[in-house]
Formats: C-alpha cells, sequence, structure tokens
C-alpha cells in the first residue's frame, strides 16, 4: 500500500504526515489492519526498539473535583461510586510509589483531583517527591496536579519532579462540548509552563467520546506542534455515574488505527497506552505494543486495571522487553533537544498522566483512570462491537486510600 510506505519513510525522517494521510489511515479497513499495524511497528522499532517503558499511577487525592470534564468520575456532581480521600502523606506516596517501583515501573505519576494545585499543595506534593526519591534516587517523577499557576512548574522542578502531565484530551473545536469550567487554552498554557521550566512535557488525548476522525486528526497534530515528550492515548471508560456512561463506540480495531495514526504524527515520542487499554483492547492488548512503547502497570486512579504479572507477561509473550531504570527512553536527539529531559539520567526527567486534575493518562472513564479488572475472564462474554462491556469496568478498591495491598 502506497500511503503506508509513505508513512513508514516520513516516520523514519521524522517527517509530519499530512492531515489527509491521517485520517486515511483511521479510514482503513479491517483487511488492512494487519498491514497498517505493521508499518506503524516499523517506525516504533526504529526509535524505541522493542523496549516497552512502566508508569505507575499513585491517586495522590480522590474525587471532589469542582471541574465538570464530562468523561471523569471525579469531575463534579458525579455519581460514580469511586474511592473519595483527602492527600496523602508524603509516606503513604512513597509506600505507594515503591509497589509500582518493585513491579518493574521507571516511572511514578503523582496525580490529585482539582483545577489546579494551591501553593500549599504545591508544598505536599514536592515533600512527597522528595521522600520518593529518597527512597529510589533513579526513580522518574511525573506530577499532574491540574491547571499551574506562574512558578509553580519551577517549584516542582526544583523538589526533583522529572516531568509534568496535562493532557489536551480532545480538539480546540469541540473541547467546550467536554468541559466547560476551563479552555483549551487553559490546558495549552498548562504544557507551556512545564516546558519552560525544563520538565518533561506529556499530554495526550482521549478517544470515544463521540469525536469524529476530523477530531482525532486535530488534537494528535496539535499535540505534535506542542511537542510533549510523552503522548498518553486514552480510551475512553464509560463509567456509570458520569455524562458519558453510555458511549460505547470504540472496537479494537479502531483503537489499534488510533494508536497507529499516534505513531506516524508523533513518530519519536513516547506514546503511552493509558486508561481503557483492558476495556476496548481486550485481547488485542499484545498488538498494541507493536505501536506504542509504554504502558501504565497495574490499576488507574479510579478503576481496576490488569493484574500487574499479567502485564508482564503480556509484554514477554509479545516478544517484547521492560525498559530498564538504566536505560534512556527517547531517542538521543530528542534527549539532546530537552537539554537532558525525558528519561532518568538525564536533568529533570518526565511523567506522564492525567486528566481533570491526574496524571497522564489513565483517565477514569475520562480522567485517568480506567480499566479492566484482570480477574474477569472465565465467564466473560465475547465481545461485540459497539456493545457495552461494563462488565470490563472495576472501581478500585485497593492501594492508595485503602488498607488493601495495591495492584502492581
Amino acid at each position: 500500500m502506497d500511503l503506508l510506505n509513505t508513512l513508514v519513510n516520513k516516520g523514519l525522517r521524522r517527517e509530519s504526515p499530512t492531515r489527509e494521510e491521517a485520517l486515511a489511515v483511521l479510514a482503513t479497513s479491517d483487511d488492512d489492519l494487519l498491514d497498517v499495524v505493521a508499518a506503524a511497528g516499523k517506525v516504533r522499532r526504529h526509535w524505541f526498539g522493542r523496549r516497552v517503558k512502566l508508569n505507575y499511577l499513585v491517586n495522590l487525592k480522590s474525587g471532589l473535583c469542582p471541574e465538570d470534564c464530562s468523561y471523569c468520575s471525579q469531575r463534579l456532581g458525579s455519581k460514580a461510586e469511586i474511592l473519595k480521600y483527602t492527600w496523602l502523606k508524603p509516606d503513604q506516596a512513597s509506600q505507594a510509589a515503591a509497589a509500582g517501583v518493585a513491579g518493574g515501573a521507571k516511572r511514578v505519576c503523582l496525580v490529585a483531583s482539582g483545577r489546579g494545585p494551591t501553593d500549599r499543595d504545591v508544598d505536599r506534593v514536592s515533600d512527597t517527591i522528595k521522600a520518593i526519591k529518597e527512597q529510589n534516587e533513579a526513580v522518574e517523577v511525573c506530577a499532574c496536579l491540574g491547571l499551574l499557576s506562574d512558578g509553580q512548574a519551577e517549584r516542582l522542578r526544583e523538589a526533583g519532579a522529572d516531568a509534568y502531565n496535562h493532557n489536551l484530551n480532545t480538539s480546540e473545536a469541540t473541547y467546550g462540548d467536554i468541559t466547560t469550567t476551563h479552555t483549551y487554552a487553559d490546558r495549552v498554557d498548562t504544557v507551556n509552563k512545564a516546558h519552560a521550566a525544563g520538565l518533561s512535557a506529556c499530554s495526550g488525548l482521549i478517544a470515544g467520546m463521540g469525536e469524529s476522525d476530523e477530531d482525532l486528526v486535530d488534537v494528535v497534530f496539535s499535540l505534535r506542534e506542542l511537542d510533549p515528550d510523552s503522548v498518553p492515548v486514552n480510551f475512553l471508560i464509560p463509567m456509570e455515574g458520569t455524562p458519558l456512561a453510555k458511549e460505547w463506540h470504540l472496537t479494537p480495531q479502531r483503537c489499534l488505527r488510533i494508536l497507529a495514526m499516534t505513531r506516524f504524527v508523533c513518530p519519536d515520542v513516547e506514546v503511552r497506552i493509558a486508561g481503557g487499554r483492558e476495556v476496548h483492547l481486550r485481547t488485542m492488548q499484545p498488538l498494541a505494543l507493536h505501536l506504542a512503547n509504554s504502558i501504565f502497570l497495574g490499576d488507574y486512579l479510579t478503576s481496576e486495571g490488569q493484574a500487574g504479572r499479567a502485564d508482564l507477561e503480556m509484554i514477554a509473550d509479545a516478544g517484547f522487553e521492560v525498559e530498564g531504570a538504566g536505560e534512556v527512553t527517547l531517542p538521543e536527539h530528542r534527549v539532546a533537544d530537552r537539554g537532558g529531559c525525558g528519561s532518568h539520567g538525564e536533568g529533570a526527567g518526565r511523567g506522564s498522566h492525567g486528566e481533570g486534575g491526574g496524571c497522564g493518562s489513565a483517565h477514569e472513564g475520562g480522567s485517568l483512570c480506567g480499566s479492566a479488572p484482570a480477574e474477569k475472564g472465565a465467564g466473560a462474554v465475547p465481545a461485540v462491537a459497539g456493545e457495552p462491556r461494563t462488565d470490563l469496568v472495576a472501581v478500585r478498591r485497593r492501594g492508595a486510600g485503602t488498607d488493601l495491598a495495591p495492584n502492581a
């Protein structure tokens, strides 16, 4: 297929495809899907080999958010029966982070619900970052606290943060349809603040909210222009109690095409499969590793994820390997361009994850959450395209904010 050959050659040269080419990827047929995955896989392997970076979420403060993001289980007016708790103490957060690191994660994403942090909140998170770094100096820490005010990104970097996550989520044209309490421009401003402070920027999207192919291409091209080091791709978890609870539009095939399009548009960037991979990719998750080079380990912010051990087995069985703590994630030219950002051992590092105050991506039904419980399987009903799979959505009841051991 001439289209795919063109996209591979452009990806290897770090050239941007045209909007028409990106739209054409989303329009490919299921008969051509494996060819699309194979082509995007060549670009992925050129820049990242067969390494898979593991990231681990710690929800520092859950629920009770004043923002009205339609996708988020922590939103204002949410009736989702999620865990609700105020700030974890630094030692509690550090213990939670240690579980992820022990499971193989090289980055910890610290997420807190809310519009944005107060200066006191920045102090709290700074203390938490220091506690985590004291326990494991090599771990990357990404903060995801919502909209930043002037000077806050610099303070987080001084405390040891490597990255900051704030997702664009959807196209500028449709942003007002999902959120009214802040603007698309507010989100762009926060990503730029992270860049300016020397933090590795992480910003991504949520697919499955009823958007068009044009909207998906718009947001991915906007992300390319913002030039974050990592782009988390969330697939909406339609959680009961949120306005988008009935939005079940995704199939495994569409998810793969979205990931492939993202890889072609952002060839040398860390593309992360974030919230919703277990719910929407299901048994096709291993195939998605040929497109993305990063995933979240274990649970998400407010929903359960696949068992950590199952994540590791999936990576090995698919012929990939977990990226080690001493390995640099990003290609050499991006590390040089950033002056050392983007991965452990390079100055300020990075992070990933968050919506609504979350962290770089694992939306909760939208805001960093979403994922299927690992224990579902034996009696699960085969999926039908477009059929709701509410059996694959489970609220997190373990780990941070509980007395039960985390899933890592």
